[in-house]
């Protein structure tokens, strides 16, 4: 569907939602909170809990949106324009592609998958089919990342020297034994790393560039019963010459923020969550204050460090938001699904480095 098409369309923009597990529910919300977008289907394998979601998920008076546990059925409706896809991470290609064999944007939970391969044959469907996708990461709406990715595009920090990406997180024995899927090779494509920390790595590639070389350490520390691993860290040499450091846990109690720290010779910001907890640049400009004040009072709370459904919805509303202004304007999502695959290239090459007990160029064999 062409931006004149979508323009045309009296209905505003008409999401299915492919899953109902945890984070469905935050994509239902943010969409009732975008104009225009509209939540018209709901795929599950059990038809209880798509009614059941369906129906939780409408405002009252409204009626309550098509649940199936066909996603066919679901992908002919002419209401649906979109498809939003929040199934178990290894499961997202099946429902991707056949999203944009039918002519349906695609819009998909982080990771895009988890290997590049599946990653490239997302991408390639939807290209093939003229669709546009984005891969859900959140944190790239944040006001303070936001501001950081800014103030490097500007070139403030002069000679960038170190950065650091750390989710420190933790998780109970109980979340990986009642979670199915969770821990899983074959479904979350990896552990602390793939499903955790993914936000930060993603967040650090951004500001970064691309990684020349890696070299990791994981292990399985805290838990038991899970194939993946709950503990990970890695070093890094970009491109640009500057060098970084990844930690990625489910392992640490009682769970600590997110943090993203951005070095260079003129340069310093971290940023803890959501908040900005250090500004400071050797060249002050008349924002830097305003920055620092804004940013003064705590705001981004646990983000998720302990409890998986402790985050806000916020970036999910921004995000869908911003899909919506790339259909409208036939324009480009600002992650789409090209930067949705960096994140898994790298987090690929660590776990070889890790594996195998070698430096490992992202990319390359």
């Amino acid at each position: 569907m062409s931006g004149q098409e979508m323009d045309r369309n009296d209905h505003g923009v008409g999401f299915a939602l492919v899953g109902t597990g945890m984070i469905a529910g935050f994509h239902a919300r943010a969409l009732r909170e975008i104009p225009g977008a509209r939540l018209v289907a709901v795929v599950s394998r059990d038809a209880g809990r798509a009614r059941s979601f369906a129906e939780k998920e409408t405002e009252t008076g409204d009626s309550p949106p098509f649940a199936t546990t066909s996603l066919a059925e679901a992908l002919a409706r002419p209401d649906v324009d979109a498809v939003i896809i929040t199934t178990p991470s290894g499961g997202h290609l099946e429902p991707a592609v056949q999203a944009a064999q039918a002519g349906k944007h695609v819009v998909v939970e982080k990771p895009l998958e988890i290997s590049t391969d599946r990653c490239d044959r997302i991408i390639e469907a939807c290209q093939r089919h003229g669709v546009q996708l984005a891969t859900i990461f959140g944190a790239r709406f944040g006001e303070a990342n936001r501001e950081l990715k800014i103030a490097v595009d500007a070139g403030r920090f002069g000679r960038l020297t170190l950065a650091e990406a750390a989710c420190k997180w933790w998780r109970t024995q109980e979340y990986y034994d009642n979670g199915g899927w969770k821990g899983t090779q074959a479904l979350d494509g990896g552990g602390a790393l793939m499903n955790q920390a993914i936000h930060a790595v993603d967040l650090l590639l951004w500001m970064m560039g691309p990684v020349d070389s890696v070299c990791a350490f994981t292990g399985m520390l805290a838990h038991e019963r899970i194939e993946v691993e709950d503990t990970a860290v890695a070093a890094l040499r970009f491109r640009s010459g500057a060098l970084g450091v990844i930690h990625a846990a489910t392992s640490v109690y009682p769970g600590l923020p997110r943090t993203l720290a951005i070095h260079g010779d003129r340069g310093t910001v971290v940023v803890e969550q959501d908040d900005l907890v250090r500004w400071e640049f050797q060249q002050e400009n008349e924002r830097d204050p305003e920055i620092r004040s804004r940013f003064a009072k705590k705001v981004g709370g646990s983000g998720g460090a302990s409890n998986p459904a402790a985050i806000s919805h916020t970036p999910h509303v921004r995000q869908l938001a911003d899909f919506m202004r790339a259909l409208s304007s036939n324009g480009r999502p600002l992650v789409d699904g090209r930067e949705g695959k960096r994140s898994v290239e790298l987090i690929e090459a660590i776990y070889t480095s890790a594996n195998e007990g070698r430096l490992v160029r992202p990319g390359r064999p």
